[in-house]
């Protein structure tokens, strides 16, 4: 054989396979081809090529070159880069980037057009469709619609040749970005921030840095600018921006569009297939120049890319928990190095990881202190719950209840937060304690009055809330405990039966288009109360919203997580943000059953460094994130007993490596999910460790047999 082609497939295998390359075929890395795998033809890409001379094993052949394309060289040393950190096999992150080239292309358009060729019986029906024809081709509908005739007219001079079809492939097409085009008026702080990313872009090469603004300044119009720059200087240039949650894509890519007279990519779930494949199309062809979209983005086949921006970098959302798992901040930094491009991440509540790399001055640290205009910061105070307890049945307090009847005396809006969605979380049996749970599975089920169902929100069951408790068979004794957003809903709507309340949440707005009728509803005014979860704390603009009332401050608090402050802090620095953020001033008032909490302290004097300073010098004596990596390691097996062998073997099989700590295995606090049990081990190591080496090393020495499966999370966000 001439030469040895090393496909890699999008499928969970460990590595690429040899395949012989055809007499005549000439490939290239990169290029996209089909190989058999089985009986099956698979599509793979080729990741390299080397001499066949002296191989005497036979090998299958690449079957064919696929007229597609190939992948940039940078795209694939990204998806091996990312393998290779998340101790993971490179099909996975593959397939990922190959989503967009597996979806269906848009279905190509028939076009009926006159062939010069008179009908034998040229009928005034006939006559009037070859004058309709003859002003522009349509379809055989269109054509009869515009002629006044049945469709059977059309479909005879299609037969007699008087009229001819022709296919019409949709074409990717873009609107080119105008870089040039005018954007916002700067104040002095972002006009500083904004040279300073437009020199960045301009020197070139791989640098991140951080925009640090409180909420309401204006980072957007920052951001936009330095992509301006990076448009301006090369006609091939490409920039992404990276948005955590769909709710946020349509009012960025109106206000990109708005800046550069040209509508973005879009690129996330909710996008349909063929647009999915337009986008992906476009950006491997350089067409699509800017792509506003979710994490997967990331993954598109860039030609050029010279700037990512990571919008709301902290974002827990950034981090893809199944599957392929990664987080995209930092994935996005490793895409801008290999692409020796530009990184921009934007945050008025910086990750710690991130604030360390500003810190030590790894990261430029631009800071936005004001809010844009004459809008100003809400102030925030604590309701202790201790002291003013709502009323039995309730769940908001007398004093947030006032203020919220003063504020809709004015014609103002009021904005209440409980990042819990449904009616209730927990649904029990008062003549037997019986806790609903999902089956084989230890999440409780959750209460939507909406549907009259119970979900779990882990693995998506959902079943009628039964009559009678299914363990004890007594009836009318299931009672919903604690609240959810739509029993917040149903108690504002009690307490002002006057007000038009809304519910802003994953359960009650199904896509992007819904997120955005909401969105564009509470904007103009047409909503006085909306209650939502974290969908509605970031990111959105709202002029007449002046009260922000969080229901259960301490909610994020609960629980084992390493992260719970830090998460706390930012979730509610963000959602009482989105308060007086025009020329009216802002309140925001949190309920809390532990208002001395150093993150409620930090809330309500506003003082963002204390609270760092403080979880900083946490996290240093512990040698936890920033000050060390972490790695999550869970196995499950439906056999508890196989379960407990494999990790006693997967213990002593660990690494003796100094500046690396093992603890485990335990139970993973959900133990049971869809039937599996789990168990964990969590490793420390220091920063000079390399992590991902060290579990790569530490799988390769244990095999799980069976059904035991063992999933390994570098940088861990989630302790479930």
């Amino acid at each position: 054989m001439s030469r040895i082609a090393s496909v890699l497939l999008p499928l969970p295998l460990p590595e690429a396979f040899d395949y012989a390359e055809p007499e005549g075929m000439e490939l290239q890395v990169g290029d996209q081809v089909a190989a058999p795998l089985g009986p099956n033809l698979m599509r793979g890409v080729v990741t390299g090529l080397r001499d066949g001379a002296g191989h005497n094993r036979p090998l299958k052949a690449v079957q064919a070159r696929l007229e597609e394309p190939a992948l940039p060289e940078k795209t694939l040393e990204f998806v091996q880069w990312a393998a290779r950190y998340a101790v993971d096999a490179p099909g996975q992150p593959l397939a990922i980037a190959l989503r967009g080239a597996r979806a269906p292309k848009a279905k190509p358009q028939k076009l009926i057009e006159p062939t010069g060729v008179l009908p034998g019986r040229p009928t005034e029906a006939r006559l009037k469709v070859l004058a309709a024809a003859k002003a522009g081709a349509a379809s055989a509908a269109d054509l009869a619609r515009a002629a006044g005739v049945s469709a059977g007219v059309v479909k005879g001079l299609l037969e007699e040749g008087a009229l001819a079809v022709r296919t019409l492939e949709p074409a990717v097409r873009f609107e080119a970005p105008d870089p040039l085009r005018a954007g916002s008026k700067l104040n002095d702080s972002q006009a500083a921030a904004a040279e300073v990313l437009r020199g960045l872009v301009r020197d070139g090469g791989f640098q991140v840095a951080l925009i640090d603004g409180v909420t309401g300044s204006g980072k957007t119009e920052v951001y936009l600018e330095a992509a301006a720059e990076a448009l301006a200087a090369d006609p091939t240039a490409q920039v992404l921006i990276l948005l955590p949650e769909i709710a946020l894509t349509q009012a960025v890519i109106a206000r990109v569009a708005a800046r550069f007279g040209a509508q973005p990519g879009e690129w996330h779930s909710d996008v349909a297939p063929p647009a999915r494949r337009r986008v992906w199309e476009g950006v491997l062809s350089g067409a699509c120049r800017i792509v506003v979209g979710a994490r997967s983005a990331l993954f598109l086949p860039f030609r050029n890319l010279r700037l990512v921006v990571v919008d709301e970098e902290h974002d827990s959302s950034f981090k893809q928990e199944e599957g392929f798992i990664y987080h995209a901040r930092d994935l996005a930094v490793a895409r801008g190095k290999i692409e020796a491009s530009a990184v921009i991440l934007a945050s008025a509540t910086p990750s710690l990881e991130t604030l360390r790399n500003a810190e030590t001055g790894r990261y430029h640290w631009l800071k936005l202190s004001a809010r844009h205009g004459v809008a100003r910061l809400p102030d925030i105070d604590l309701i202790d719950l201790r002291d003013t307890p709502p009323e039995s049945g309730r769940w908001l307090s007398p004093p947030l209840v006032a203020v919220m009847g003063e504020t809709l005396s004015r014609g103002e809006q009021v904005l209440l937060f409980l990042n819990r969605r449904g009616y209730a979380p927990l649904v029990l049996c008062r003549a037997c304690g019986e806790r609903m749970t999902a089956p084989d599975t230890d999440s409780w089920l959750v209460e939507h009055r909406y549907s009259g169902r119970l979900v779990c929100h882990l693995t998506g069951f959902s079943m009628a809330k039964p009559e009678a408790c299914p363990h004890c068979g007594a009836r009318d004794s299931l009672v919903s405990i604690g609240p959810g957003v739509e029993r917040v809903e149903e108690e504002a709507r009690s307490l002002f039966p006057e007000a038009r309340v809304a519910v802003f949440s994953s359960d009650t707005v199904f896509d992007a288009r819904e997120a955005k009728r909401l969105i564009e509803a509470m904007a103009a005014g047409e909503i006085d109360i909306l209650v939502a979860t974290q969908a509605a704390a970031k990111g959105h603009n709202f002029p007449n919203l002046t009260l922000v009332g969080v229901v259960d401050a301490d909610l994020g608090l609960r629980g084992g997580d390493l992260r719970a402050a830090e998460r706390t802090y930012q979730l509610l620095a963000q959602a009482t943000g989105r308060a007086g953020r025009k020329d009216r001033p802002g309140r925001a008032l949190l309920q809390t059953y532990a208002p001395d909490h150093p993150v409620m302290q930090a809330l309500a004097a506003q003082d963002r460094e204390a609270f760092v300073a403080a979880e900083m010098g946490e996290r240093e004596l512990a040698g936890l994130p920033p000050f060390g990596r972490l790695a999550a390691v869970v196995a499950s097996d439906v056999d508890a007993a196989r379960l407990d062998a494999f990790c006693r073997e997967m213990a002593e099989a660990a690494p003796n490596t100094p500046g690396v700590e093992v603890y485990g295995p335990a139970d993973a606090p959900l133990s049971l999910i869809r039937g599996r049990r789990r168990k964990r081990f969590l490793v420390r190591a220091d920063r000079t460790v390399d992590l991902s080496a060290y579990m790569a090393a530490w799988r390769a020495r244990v095999r799980p047999k069976g059904q035991t499966r063992v999933a390994i999370d570098i940088d861990p966000y989630s302790f479930l």
